[in-house]
């Protein structure tokens, strides 16, 4: 694990792979799932950028077997109707990414169901998805879902009196939330899928601190975060480097089950994949039960 690259997975011909997210980390992940051999469905919610990101994988990789799906995991609607399409066309679902996110906008917004946005996008929305996929990863053999989380995490709690911060509203407080949220779900979802013989292989991961757009998409590229992230790039890894966590937790036969990983190297900031530290917060298993009912209640997707 200590040099792994991408040129390291092995061959994924005849699977079948879903990354949210069209830009930065889910565009790399989409590259290189897709160079090895990966049926992949690039979901997101611009059409546009959605197009670009699949003409350019097209490009990078000919005869890539690759498209585009409108998917807003801000709306529960929007979620559910990807869903219903996929289980259409598909009868397996070999890789779910879930990656798409939204990062510190300095003012409170709401999802189209009403809860805050980094809450509904990061995290309830992807725990849509994955319950409503969960009968093709079931049906599935060898079916991994990585959820990513963040370095941020670290620095989270869940504020069940407040989940949606409605009373206060801390940018940055309330992202660290959603990524905590995002880890306990990876580690719950392994648990449920041992104690139900589901089959399903679920993993965390991070990608340390990477050169996405994310600090200029959300707060602004003239925000103090933004400023940061243009002023102080060389802080940041490439985002190809940031991709390796997830791609080896998606593929990779060294993996563990229940497993988090991220880079290697100066706090877990940068270098190649190795296991992360799960931040104690992430570890109570009463904490994970009650936000795995109390999500179910918020989307009314249940976990059969």
């Amino acid at each position: 694990m200590a040099s792994w690259k991408t040129s390291d997975i092995p061959p994924q011909t005849g699977r079948v792979a879903i990354v949210t997210g069209t830009g930065g980390l889910g565009f790399e992940d989409a590259l290189a799932l897709a160079r090895a051999g990966a049926e992949v469905i690039l979901a997101g919610r611009n059409p546009d950028k959605g197009a670009d990101a699949v003409a350019r994988i097209g490009a990078a990789v000919p005869g890539a077997n690759i498209r585009f799906e409108q998917l807003d995991l801000a709306s529960l609607a929007s979620v559910a109707a990807f869903a219903d399409r996929f289980a259409e066309r598909y009868e397996r679902l070999d890789i779910l990414i879930n990656n798409a996110g939204v990062m510190v906008p300095p003012q409170r917004q709401e999802t189209a169901d009403g809860f805050e946005l980094q809450l509904g996008t990061n995290y309830l929305g992807h725990f849509a998805l994955t319950g409503r996929l969960l009968s093709l990863l079931r049906g599935t053999a060898g079916s991994r879902v990585v959820t990513l989380s963040s370095v941020a995490a670290r620095s989270g709690g869940i504020a069940f009196d407040d989940i949606n911060a409605t009373a206060s509203y801390r940018a940055m407080p309330v992202y660290s939330q959603s990524k905590l949220a995002c880890l306990m779900f990876s580690l719950e979802l392994q648990r449920r899928s041992d104690c139900g013989a589901w089959g399903i292989t679920s993993l965390g991961a991070h990608p340390g601190i990477a050169r996405t757009d994310l600090l200029h998409n959300a707060p602004g590229r003239w925000s103090a975060t933004g400023l940061t992230r243009s002023l102080l790039w060389f802080l940041f890894q490439p985002v190809a480097q940031g991709a390796l966590p997830t791609l080896f937790a998606a593929t990779s036969p060294e993996t563990r089950p229940g497993s988090y990983y991220g880079p290697r190297n100066l706090g877990e900031t940068r270098g190649a994949p190795a296991i992360a530290k799960i931040p104690r917060q992430a570890l109570d298993p009463a904490a994970a039960t009650r936000l795995w009912a109390l999500s179910e209640e918020m989307t009314g997707v249940r976990f059969a």
